[in-house]
């Protein structure tokens, strides 16, 4: 199976460092991160698991919930935690899932033969509130994830689908957005930005972050 942006992500019910864990429930109507480990007891993911943890605090104030899939059983992933915890000087403080079977890994397509007939490329996938894939980002296992820029796309698709706009290259929040070219009518313009924007071109207007004072 081909996880393609726009598709339903896939439910699925599997154990983890957590319990028994169904992934729609876990979801609930919150964004979530799932992002895939080669192994446990590896030192990229170890660092990467460690740094997820400590963004707790930015992840809720977004109304994310992350969520880590390794191929090793619970009893490995809970070992692997406490080393995670020790090394790293945090808490892990999510499910890590146990995917013996290879099961949710089949389902996200988070295995590729060409790089590993068994272990899983380092992938994580957005999922929105309405269980929509928006975000698929693969990674070879030798490179760790840059989770600010999660956090920054995760800024950016909640902006995204609430006004008419998208954000440029390097985008920050609090930084001007772009307005998307099929909005053209001057007084829906005018009433959607009432700091008003800067033609740089027809196609390339720029204006303040809508949602910022």
């Amino acid at each position: 199976m081909s996880l393609r942006l726009g598709d339903t992500a896939p439910d699925f019910t599997q154990e983890s460092s957590e319990g028994t864990l169904n992934f729609y429930e876990f979801l609930g109507d919150s964004w979530g991160i799932l992002f895939s480990h080669p192994a446990d007891y590896t030192p990229v993911c170890t660092t990467e698991l460690g740094y997820t943890a400590k963004l707790k605090q930015e992840f809720e104030k977004r109304g994310v919930k992350a969520i880590a899939l390794s191929v090793d059983d619970v009893e490995s992933h809970k070992g692997w935690i406490n080393d995670i915890n020790e090394t790293q000087n945090t808490s892990v403080n999510f499910p890590i899932i146990a995917d013996q079977d290879r099961k949710v890994s089949t389902l996200y397509d988070f295995i590729h033969p060409n790089a590993s007939e068994t272990l899983t490329v380092r992938s994580l996938v957005i999922i929105d509130p309405n269980k929509k894939v928006r975000l698929i980002i693969t990674y070879p296992a030798s490179t760790g994830r840059n989770f600010h820029e999660i956090l920054r796309v995760v800024d950016s698709l909640q902006l995204t689908d609430n006004y008419k706009v998208a954000t440029p290259a390097n985008w920050q929040e609090g930084e001007d957005v772009v307005i998307v070219p099929s909005l053209q009518d001057e007084a829906e313009l005018k009433q959607r930005f009432p700091k008003g924007y800067t033609a740089v071109k027809p196609y390339l207007r720029l204006t303040p972050q809508p949602n910022r004072d």
